[in-house]
């Protein structure tokens, strides 16, 4: 197993490819990064990666870490694979990491029965299993904002809006072009649903791996069968491909949605013939918030990054931010709980379900702006939180609507029948040692 070391925080992280090492030092805070720089799955992942690193180490240059604590940040390359996920899991997990971060849905569900036994929270910001945003019965994974249920209940509460209501999509035919991977197949029952309740027709197009830069044969199947909307749940390559087969068989662009993946190059790939594209997301792109400017001035300036300048500020490179702005709330709600500074999983555990991001907690972070307000509880570990449609105008992305709430009164009833029958189902389900309704 090879690891990059990518904090200067402590000379004891320092480490050599497949070299093991102790459980860090109790005057720190340990927060491993599982990430992917490689293969097909790089394009998205590299700058994720980056947004991720860089803010943790903003804090630790800018402030010395959280609470006075410095933070071992440490990447692990999984190459979105799932097996070199898990291994990673093995590696890192006697090293008393506060949090774990998957980053692929495939590599979230084996960690999901390992967390309560490791008592390590798994933190699946906006993927994985949507059932586990039930905190009572998934007391140690996380999944906030959103769910992917949620996010395609968005997608679709949109398309109905233009069509004048969702009674208007009874006769239509949606088309679901996905990953055929956990990831890509996490949102399929929903979606089935809601075509039985609506009335709507689904026509599936799954894309393997190894054939994510050719789809020729999805997008024929696609003009044969002349799905009045496209949505897209794709990652990595298949994003900027889908895009180019879109706009090369003529798909209409102003009808092809995505949940809130593709990336400023992904839309690039489709050329002038992209614009209209649209996606749904929940924070702010660009540079002009305090806490990316610190980023710039701390971290890439000192030649600390590996990100290039102009990315700094992008879509993914501000997705990972969002990711490690949640880690390290849950660092300082754990600290603030406990009265311990170097906090353990078992604290960040509790620190992440007690995270209020308010308007006022957003500017005193230097993020005023960039996100919609979020609270976590004991029972509920998502938040279902609204986002808002952006488009493509051609050079960036532009927000087009007001945010956009959970169709809730669908997904919420389906969301806790999978919740209770993945625990059913998995004889001797460990359940919540304390009950919600009191401190967690």
């Amino acid at each position: 197993m090879s690891f990059r070391k990518m904090s200067l925080g402590l000379a004891a992280a320092t480490m050599l490819a497949g070299t093991a090492l102790p459980a860090f030092a109790q005057d720190s805070i340990y927060v491993p990064l599982f990430t992917y720089r490689t293969g097909a799955f790089a394009g998205s992942g590299t700058y994720i990666a980056d947004g991720m690193h860089d803010y943790l180490q903003m804090l630790n240059q800018r402030d010395g870490g959280i609470g006075g604590v410095k933070l071992v940040i440490e990447e692990c390359e999984t190459g979105y694979d799932t097996k070199k996920g898990v291994e990673c899991y093995e590696a890192v997990k006697g090293k008393n990491p506060v949090m774990v971060n998957p980053w692929s849905t495939g590599i979230t569900l084996p960690l999901i029965p390992r967390a309560s036994v490791d008592k390590i929270p798994i933190l699946s910001m906006a993927y994985g299993l949507s059932a586990s945003a039930r905190g009572d019965i998934f007391p140690w994974v996380f999944n906030p904002p959103a769910t992917y249920w949620d996010g395609l209940s968005m997608i679709i509460k949109y398309i109905g809006e233009k069509e004048g209501g969702l009674e208007k999509l009874k006769g239509k035919k949606i088309g679901f072009i996905h990953l055929d991977a956990a990831f890509g197949k996490e949102p399929i029952p929903l979606l089935q649903e809601l075509s039985k309740e609506i009335g709507f027709e689904v026509a599936l197009y799954p894309v393997a791996a190894q054939d994510m830069q050719n789809q020729s044969s999805q997008w024929l199947s696609a003009r044969r069968d002349r799905p009045d909307y496209m949505i897209m749940w794709g990652w990595g390559t298949m994003n900027g491909a889908a895009v180019k087969e879109a706009v090369r068989s003529g798909y209409p662009m102003d009808k092809f949605y995505s949940v809130w993946w593709p990336s400023e190059d992904d839309a690039k790939s489709g050329g002038a013939g992209a614009k209209g594209f649209k996606m749904l997301n929940w924070h702010a792109v660009g540079t002009n918030f305090p806490a990316l400017q610190d980023i710039q001035k701390h971290v890439v300036e000192k030649g600390l990054s590996k990100s290039p300048k102009e990315k700094v500020g992008e879509l993914l490179y501000n997705r990972g931010v969002y990711n490690s702005l949640l880690i390290a709330e849950g660092i300082a709600q754990a600290q603030k709980i406990t009265g311990k500074k170097a906090v353990t999983g078992e604290d960040v555990r509790r620190g992440i379900e007690n995270i209020k991001l308010d308007p006022a907690r957003l500017k005193e972070l230097g993020l005023e702006g960039f996100t919609e307000t979020l609270t976590l509880s004991c029972s509920d570990h998502n938040g279902h939180r609204p986002a808002f449609m952006q488009e493509w105008d051609g050079t960036k992305w532009v927000k087009i609507s007001d945010p956009i709430e959970p169709m809730t009164d669908r997904v919420k009833a389906q969301l806790d029948a999978a919740a209770k029958d993945y625990a059913e189902k998995n004889a001797g389900w460990p359940k919540r040692t304390e009950a919600c309704d009191k401190a967690s």
